[in-house]
């Protein structure tokens, strides 16, 4: 007998109590005017430049409906060749030529998408081993470097989630349930494939995809590896107590879509932590992996014998939304992983796992006790990986020379994750929680200016049910102008008047003031790689209280002296 999931969004707080699952409804439905610019500076000694894009196809899939419209393609110089193929896996390829080029070179790409989320039931009854797959879903199982499902210990692992799974989607949500939980986004790691994002619990879009790929084709299930283009258009989903803001990079990406006897291809984001796709995604390209979508954005070139300059290259994204139509409420349940996660409506039969109770909360110190203690102990805590002082417009991988002389340089999913946060109307404060007592000396948040007008400043404050409260100290005002320009983000130290506030284990929060004409981006990671799910928060002139909730976490660091206690 099928029971019934009604899940639109299972938005899952990692908060003291249990995992908090949203069940949410609505939709979504945009019309987006979209164009990429590439420009090309050749170094002087290229013989040959090639480039590759992959032209976006309209898709359909019981979750997510992508219509292209108005496609073009602009070269300046024109190419001295063009040609385009249709590769193996369905995918549109131009290919242009220049040889011999001197002057800069820039292609833009338009198209109008059609995007929306469809809310309606999705019924399934696909069964779990799959059995009768048509030859194209076949396809997708087979093994890759980056999809190693011949490793031990993938195999083991694939089969300890869905050992239990009678339907597919039963299996799908095991999988991925437990990807978003053992899983912390980094923006830049040693390796993409599967066993190491297994072995490491860390990646980015890449590493996601794979691990959930190879989790899933190790027990038979065909997945089919996606790159895109992600857009920074936020967007917002009303449950009881809170406003969750979602947002994205503006960027490219990759995700996955798994084949279902009865549904064909549904995309999933892993790292989003999605079982569908947002409206706020382009699908460029499809492949059995990362390194065979990799036409998109590719680019080649021959250069002189005994020579070693190459050509750099930029890439913007813009994208206008003429339409953006949003309805998304959500209801509480109590199953589901720790870490948040997103999925589409749906009526199959499945496994509701309930989560395990977080640790309680550390236990708070009497002031005067505080007082007592000794800090001498070098302290420092908080959200700290982030790529420093890169410039993400022109960041581009290492080039990799072919035994012909072929030099070439693919696509990086290097993503800036910022958001501005001194746009008049608007503050916002994060999270962070000590276990033990500590002196402060000063915190740290990593941003990036591109002005020198206003000031900044940081309000410390202890944590009321899940919000800023009472307010403990203000740092010192900075101002910009005495913050260095560089290439991408940095920290920036923002240190306190009082020398002596000393902190009790607990909950407390760092809010960003300023004033004046301040024009700063503040960096975020995926997820909450430190902090519980509620634990990034914004208010407009108009909220009273904190009560906006962002699914991502800033980049923070807290400096200080911490005390021994029994």
């Amino acid at each position: 007998m099928k029971r019934f999931l009604s899940l639109f969004l299972a938005l899952l707080f990692a908060i003291p109590c249990s995992a908090e699952n949203y069940l949410l409804n609505g939709g979504q439905e945009s019309k987006i005017q979209y164009e990429m610019v590439q420009k090309v500076q050749p170094s002087s000694n290229t013989r040959k430049l090639i480039l590759n894009y992959v032209v976006p196809e309209s898709f359909d899939s019981p979750t997510y409906r992508q219509k292209i419209e108005q496609f073009d393609i602009r070269f300046s110089p024109p190419p001295d060749d063009r040609s385009q193929i249709v590769d193996k896996r369905g995918n549109k390829v131009i290919e242009a030529t220049w040889k011999s080029p001197s002057e800069p070179i820039s292609t833009i790409i338009s198209l109008t998408a059609i995007n929306s989320v469809v809310l309606k039931h999705v019924e399934t009854d696909a069964p779990f081993p799959l059995v009768d797959m048509p030859e194209e879903a076949g396809s997708y199982l087979k093994p890759t470097p980056q999809v190693n499902i011949k490793n031990k210990k993938i195999i083991a692992k694939a089969h300890e989630l869905t050992s239990s799974a009678k339907t597919e989607f039963d299996a799908v949500q095991k999988i991925l349930t437990w990807v978003v939980d053992h899983m912390r986004f980094i923006v830049n790691p040693q390796n993409y494939d599967a066993v190491y994002s297994l072995e490491h619990g860390r990646g980015n879009c890449q590493n996601y995809s794979h691990l959930s790929a190879a989790l899933m084709r190790a027990v038979g299930i065909p997945v089919r590896i996606v790159n895109g283009i992600t857009l920074k258009q936020p967007y917002d989903i009303k449950t009881d107590k809170t406003i969750l803001t979602m947002k994205m990079a503006q960027s490219r990406h990759s995700w996955i879509e798994v084949y279902f006897p009865d549904l064909s291809w549904v995309p999933f984001d892993p790292q989003g932590s999605e079982l569908f796709v947002s409206n706020r995604f382009i699908r460029v390209e499809v492949g059995i992996d990362n390194r065979e979508t990799e036409k998109d954005g590719l680019m080649r070139w021959t250069r002189l014998k005994g020579t070693t300059g190459r050509p750099t290259l930029s890439e913007s994204i813009d994208a206008n939304f003429e339409s953006d139509k949003i309805k998304l409420e959500a209801t509480k349940t109590d199953y589901g992983p720790r870490e948040l996660l997103l999925c589409p409506r749906v009526e199959t039969a499945f496994a509701r796992v309930k989560t395990k109770p977080l640790p309680p909360p550390p236990t708070k110190i009497l002031e005067k006790e505080l007082k007592k203690l000794t800090y001498s102990i070098p302290f420092l805590f908080g959200n700290l990986e982030f790529p420093e002082n890169i410039d993400f417009l022109s960041a581009r991988g290492p080039a990799v020379e072919s035994p012909d002389g072929t030099m070439t340089i693919r696509k990086n999913f290097l993503v800036e994750t910022a958001e501005y946060v001194t746009t008049k109307g608007q503050q916002y404060a994060q999270t962070f929680i000590l276990k033990k007592p500590i002196k402060l000396q000063k915190i740290s948040l990593a941003l990036h200016k591109f002005n020198n007008e206003g000031q900044l400043w940081i309000e410390l404050y202890e944590d009321k049910n899940g919000m800023p409260g009472k307010l403990v100290s203000t740092s010192d005002f900075l101002s910009l102008g005495e913050v260095p320009f560089t290439p991408g983000y940095r920290w920036v130290d923002f240190t306190f008047p009082d020398t002596e506030i000393k902190l009790s284990p607990g909950r407390y929060w760092a809010a960003l003031g300023f004033t004046g004409s301040p024009i700063v981006n503040w960096f975020y990671s995926y997820g909450k790689p430190v902090g519980p799910q509620d634990g990034t928060r914004y208010k407009t002139i108009f909220d009273k209280t904190w009560s906006r909730s962002i699914s991502f976490e800033f980049n923070y660091r807290v400096m200080g002296l911490s005390a021994k206690t029994r």
